[in-house]
């Protein structure tokens, strides 16, 4: 799934993401800890750079996500702002849970999950320790119960 070559990025990416994104082909290391004060975030987070398949276009998709490495497994938050509605990463995950993350210099071919009680809840404390905002995402979500992926590495 993985190439060194950066594809066609869709056009409704915000700029913030598709710089983002370029920053890993380009520089990795400097892209894993990513200065989030441009999309009003509170500076240095780590992030990954997930590799997924579309679930409706069978083509690349590309985004990078705040994560957690947790006993050798990428944890990542299916947030989307807090919206009622999953991000659409999460269901190309779920209709194809075979993915490619880029954790700064290092890839890994891994394998998708949604965490599960108790373990979400685990998982969703620690991701909430780096990223306070996700728990006033899930107040906001309503209804929503919004998911915590873990990427298993094959």
């Amino acid at each position: 799934m993985t190439t060194d070559a950066m594809p066609d990025l869709p056009a409704e990416l915000p700029d913030w993401i598709r710089e983002h994104i370029k920053l890993y082909f380009e520089d990795p290391v400097k892209a894993h800890m990513w200065d989030s004060t441009v999309a009003g975030g509170p500076g240095p987070l780590p992030c990954l750079l997930l590799e997924m398949t579309g679930a409706k276009s069978g083509q690349k998709r590309l985004l990078p996500l705040i994560y957690q490495n947790i006993d050798g497994k990428y944890v990542i938050v299916a947030s989307k702002g807090g919206a009622p509605d999953h991000p659409s990463w999460y269901i190309n995950l779920q209709k194809t849970p075979g993915c490619h993350i880029r954790v700064g210099a290092e890839q890994y071919d891994c394998v998708a999950r949604t965490a599960e009680s108790p373990e979400r809840e685990q998982l969703w404390e620690k991701m909430a320790a780096v990223y306070p905002p996700y728990n006033d995402y899930q107040k906001s979500a309503g209804d929503r119960r919004i998911p915590v992926v873990v990427l298993d590495p094959k």
